[in-house]
């Protein structure tokens, strides 16, 4: 079992800057994939991005550019820095991570428990 704690939550300016940050604790093999997903009222989920173990990252086309994802394997804590936010940024931003329970076998997920970000002036 994997528990997911978020952190950075906040209102920030259009313009402005913020980090997220994710860490995995539990009992678990490996964790592989770490991604961050958002939510905006009346909206499906959607990816924003995403990297693998050895830092291969993918971004969503709105944020390229703007946000950077990177991780500590050592802590198991992926990072989302948010710069140039938008109004249209506005939404419950979610942690997901793919691990495994022994080396070889099923890779599980597990999502964050969400965090608001909100970019008005």
């Amino acid at each position: 079992q994997v528990q997911l704690v978020e952190s950075g939550a906040g209102l920030v300016q259009p313009g402005g800057s913020l980090t997220l940050s994710c860490a995995a604790s539990g009992r678990f093999f490996s964790v592989n994939a770490m991604g961050w997903y958002r939510q905006a009222p009346g909206k499906q989920r959607e990816l924003v991005a995403v990297i693998t173990r050895d830092g291969s990252t993918n971004y969503a086309d709105s944020v390229k550019g703007r946000f950077a994802i990177s991780r500590d394997g050592a802590k198991n804590t992926v990072y989302l820095q948010m710069n140039s936010l938008k109004p249209e940024d506005t939404a419950v931003y979610y942690c997901h991570v793919e691990y495994r329970l022994q080396e070889t076998g099923t890779v599980f997920g597990a999502w964050g428990q969400g965090t608001q970000v909100t970019v008005s002036s």
